[in-house]
């Protein structure tokens, strides 16, 4: 894992790149990079790749990046693993390509000259990376199919530029810091910046599953190569017989047992967050499993929960015993908490509303010795373990008709809207009929932070409209169920995979992790195991369900796990921001939000703000 920048000046009359400027955005990302460091710089002075090093793979110095091959024509800087690289080198060597490392970047390197931009297809992993091809005078830039890694950019007509984060594309100083109307209202809709938008108006993310060219004329258009739901889409037209139960079950354990032996490839230890819930715990188990024989797992306790049904750690404590892991637990106080949150807040690279939990066991897993940390992020998005798998069909359904009466659903909103708050009832409950009755109506309502109604109340009226039509929100949720699954399942599936999995939860998980140097693995996050695991739900016909995943390893998990109430992290984090942000916070978010809670407008501003 590691964190990559670029220059690129493609207009004829551009100034040649500053050499400063490369250095000092590669060195912003010194803690996504720790075990070393490297720039290139073209010998006409319009090109540079630089590269922040954590060495997972390759440890020596044969693996140092940007990387270039034999004859000089390709020079790549990269951030992330590529799981099948071995295989993929097999393939390469059998056509004749010489290999001068065991690095899983030169794998990149031959691959991109054996088959140009369909080399993406053939990857299996987390990636973001660019590709200066010195012949053609060509930039390419691809992201795994997920998001898991970020890559950012700024196109001024003249100059392009890219890095791993949007602070570090700021530290350049050569980029402006206007704001985005639809990065900030996407904040406060969402609780995180729905990509392609940041909460700048110069810098884009580039989207999950795709590549993007820049060559003489500037950035082309981003090319998707991948679609969570066009892939739920063909697994549903695949006639198949419906397995028998036990098959169902094998065929299952050996998807994930295929994703947890890749995800363990590496050359240094690999350990994992371990709580009480079936995802982390399955993982564990299926680590085991896949031959792992010594396992560092470590879990988060706080003296709040101690004695509660809140406490993690005792049942996470007997899934250890019980799969003959080394285990920690690591207390967290307020007191810690309070002290890390200005290094929280710097690190936090866009805002969001979540990720304390995961800087918390990151700075724990590092503590314990681990370069790489497998999570079980991505669980209820593929099994569907969230409210809004049965919430958001529910909805659909009902008011589908009473939401296509022409102004019938504004009409209740406004009327709606004065008596929910003078009842102090969810500012969301008067837009049931206006929004409800489609899928991303019904996913607005579900996941949404504040209602668009009420963005007026916490921004300028003019940014809010602003943001507001640059976003399009409904249309953006649409676009995650295009096409559209026939299936309810598939279809939450793809919008809590696309939306919030991807904007909040692996976002989070890369800005905290590598703010402590870690690399986190989400082994059920993996378009080869989503494949697989479409086509059995569509086979099975009933879905897939928790309880097949916690009946995947063997011995399966033990009932405590599979009794236990999935549960989340607001808390004492809630708490402790209350009173941490009352130092920090200068103005509060009037109380018509809909999210909840007070602490959490609050934390929404301040972290907007920081």
């Amino acid at each position: 894992m590691c964190g990559i920048n670029g220059i690129f000046a493609f207009h004829y009359a551009a100034n040649p790149i500053d050499r400063a400027e490369l250095l000092r955005t590669r060195d912003h990302m010194k803690a996504r990079g720790p075990d070393g460091c490297g720039a290139w710089v073209s010998d006409d002075e319009r090109v540079a790749l630089g590269h922040r090093r954590l060495a997972i793979i390759e440890l020596s110095e044969a693996g140092a990046q940007p990387m270039h091959n034999a004859d000089g024509r390709f020079v790549v800087t990269f951030n992330g693993e590529i799981y099948n690289f071995q295989a993929l080198r097999r393939e390469l060597e059998d056509k004749g390509y010489i290999f001068r490392s065991h690095s899983d970047t030169e794998v990149l390197l031959h691959l991109y000259a054996d088959r140009g931009a369909e080399m993406v297809h053939a990857l299996r992993g987390m990636f973001a990376f660019c590709i200066w091809d010195n012949l053609t005078k060509e930039l390419f830039l691809a992201r795994d199919p997920y998001g898991i890694k970020p890559i950012y950019y700024a196109d001024d007509g003249w100059t392009f530029r890219f890095a791993s984060q949007v602070k570090a594309l700021l530290a350049s100083g050569r980029i402006g810091a206007a704001p985005e109307p639809a990065g900030h209202v996407g904040f406060y809709l969402f609780g995180s910046v729905p990509e392609p938008f940041t909460t700048y108006r110069e810098i884009r993310a580039l989207p999950a599953g795709t590549t993007l060219l820049v060559n003489g004329i500037g950035a082309h258009e981003p090319r998707r190569y991948h679609s969570i739901a066009q892939t739920l889409c063909l697994a549903e037209t695949e006639v198949r017989t419906a397995p028998r139960s036990a098959d169902l079950r094998e065929e299952l354990r050996e998807a994930l047992l295929d994703s947890v032996r890749h995800h363990l490839v590496a050359d240094v230890p690999v350990g994992a967050f371990l709580s009480a819930g079936i995802d982390s715990s399955a993982l564990v188990a299926l680590m085991r499993n896949a031959g792992q024989s010594d396992i560092k797992t470590v879990t988060l306790q706080f003296a709040e929960f101690q004695g509660t049904a809140d406490d993690e750690a005792p049942i996470a404590a007997e899934v250890a015993r019980l799969y003959g892991v080394r285990h920690t637990i690591r207390q967290v106080s307020a007191r810690e908490f309070q002290a890390d949150l200005p290094r929280i807040l710097e690190a936090m690279d866009q805002p969001s509303i979540d990720g304390i939990n995961t800087w918390f066991v990151s700075k724990a897993a590092r503590e314990c010795g681990l370069k790489v940390a497998i999570s079980g992020l991505g669980g209820d998005e593929l099994f569907g373990g969230y409210p809004s798998f049965k919430d958001i069909p529910r909805w659909e359904s009902m008011f589908a008709l009473p939401s296509r009466v022409p102004l019938l659903g504004k009409l209740m909103r406004v009327l709606g809207s004065p008596v929910a708050r003078v009842l102090q009832a969810s500012p969301k409950a008067p837009g049931l009929i206006e929004l409800g009755g489609t899928y991303a109506g019904a996913y607005l309502l579900r996941r949404g932070l504040f209602m668009p109604w009420e963005l007026e109340h916490v921004l300028d009226r003019d940014f809010a409209r602003e943001g507001m039509r640059r976003l399009a929100p409904l249309n953006l949720i649409a676009s995650a169920i295009e096409p559209q699954p026939a299936s309810a399942q598939a279809r939450v599936s793809a919008l809590e995979s696309s939306l919030y999995m991807r904007n909040q939860l692996l976002r989070d998980t890369d800005w905290a992790s590598m703010a402590h140097s870690l690399e986190v693995r989400v082994p059920l996050v993996d378009a080869t195991l989503l494949s697989k695991m479409a086509r059995v739900a569509s086979a099975s016909q009933s879905g897939l369900a928790k309880s097949l995943l916690a009946e995947a390893p063997s011995p399966p998990l033990p009932a405590s796990v599979k009794r236990r109430p999935k549960t989340g992290f607001t808390t004492p984090i809630a708490v402790w921001q209350q009173t941490a942000m009352r130092e920090l916070l200068i103005d509060d978010v009037p109380p018509c939000a809909s999210i909840d809670g007070p602490w959490a407008r609050r934390w929404a501003s301040t972290v907007l703000a920081a």
